[in-house]
């Protein structure tokens, strides 16, 4: 298990806080809930910042995640179920209450130092099949792909961002006072000046690509504080974690550590065709490309035996133009398509000719 490291700088509590909320949100391990706790008990000031954030978090699945954590309520009192369901209501309730008068301050109803204020707190998301532009306060901006969703957290201090599914490009605004960061799952990615795509299949498994400045990777548990304050002050050959420069990629999984590659220009247009909402194939197995493909419907694939799977497609396809794909594979490959009743797209090769 993972110890619980103590924070004792404000900003720090208040950039793990963050972190919590930001991971309450996707769901807490049996681990991370216990680690949750141990944390929460360090002081008010570890508290008071999580409700703070969890009041302003546009999604209830925070603040009932900190109900049943962290219960109002004598859960040995015996009542009816009428009054539990009233009572849940009502911690919440004060949650926010109590959220609203601490608001990132450890002495109750003081007042707001603007230092710590939160500037900007959204939440930026897609349907499956839709990609949608962005633009934040301080001049960034963000393309999503296809059923993707962002969390945007930024302070007086800093820009947290946690791409919690999906896809997204993040052309960054330069900023030395306040660093860029975007958590993923495991990682933790640091913009430097940058114009970078990350793709997040798994909390463990990603793809960085980096087509303008530089971008350090690094673990999402560390201090958001601690990374800045190397950025100003160690070179790059001393920076925790791994620097990806324009023209490499970084493909991260449970299994291998994360190295940068050094891409072509043709792959990188290849990867990121779909800012342009276009899919790009290059002798890819069937399989795999409509594994691509099915990001951007709600359709599922069916394919009648291996031997199809393994046939080998290329070129240019719109995005969410499924008919004209499956129209291309009738006429270059001979495979015929059923759509059932269930949603689901069946292939087939023609043995008819």
């Amino acid at each position: 298990m993972t110890t619980v490291r103590p924070f004792t700088s404000k900003d720090d509590i208040q950039e793990q806080a963050s972190l919590w909320v930001s991971k309450m949100d996707r769901g807490l391990s049996k681990d991370e809930k216990h680690q949750f706790q141990e944390w929460m008990k360090q002081s008010d000031f570890h508290r008071n910042s999580v409700f703070s954030l969890a009041a302003l978090w546009d999604d209830l699945s925070v603040l009932n995640e900190l109900s049943a954590l962290f219960p109002l309520i004598n859960t040995s009192t015996r009542a009816n179920n009428s009054f539990m369901k009233y009572a849940l209501a009502a911690s919440i309730a004060f949650i926010m209450l109590f959220a609203s008068n601490f608001y990132f301050s450890d002495a109750p109803f003081s007042t707001i130092k603007n230092d710590q204020q939160f500037v900007e707190l959204k939440t930026l998301q897609t349907d499956v099949g839709q990609q949608t532009r962005f633009t934040l306060t301080d001049g960034s901006r963000i393309k999503l792909n296809t059923n993707s969703l962002v969390r945007v957290s930024f302070s007086k201090s800093q820009r947290l961002l946690t791409l919690v599914r999906g896809e997204a490009r993040f052309d960054v605004a330069k900023d030395k006072s306040r660093p860029f960061i975007v958590n993923a799952g495991k990682q933790s990615f640091t913009a430097l000046g940058t114009i970078f795509n990350v793709q997040k299949d798994t909390d463990k498994e990603m793809e960085l690509v980096v087509t303008e400045g530089r971008v350090l990777v690094t673990k999402s548990n560390e201090s958001l504080t601690d990374i800045s304050k190397k950025l100003t002050t160690l070179s790059d050959e001393q920076l925790p974690g791994l620097l990806v420069v324009s023209g490499e990629k970084s493909i991260i999984t449970a299994s291998i550590k994360p190295a940068a590659q050094k891409t072509s220009f043709e792959q990188i247009q290849r990867e990121l065709a779909w800012q342009q909402g276009m899919l790009v194939f290059n002798g890819n197995p069937l399989k795999q490309a409509l594994t691509e493909v099915s990001r951007y419907t709600t359709a599922e694939f069916e394919i009648s035996n291996p031997e199809l799977a393994k046939i080998k497609v290329a070129g240019y396809f719109k995005a969410n133009d499924i008919d004209g794909l499956l129209k291309s594979l009738h006429s270059n490959f001979n495979i015929n398509f059923e759509k059932l009743p269930n949603n689901t797209i069946r292939l087939t090769a023609n043995t008819s000719s």
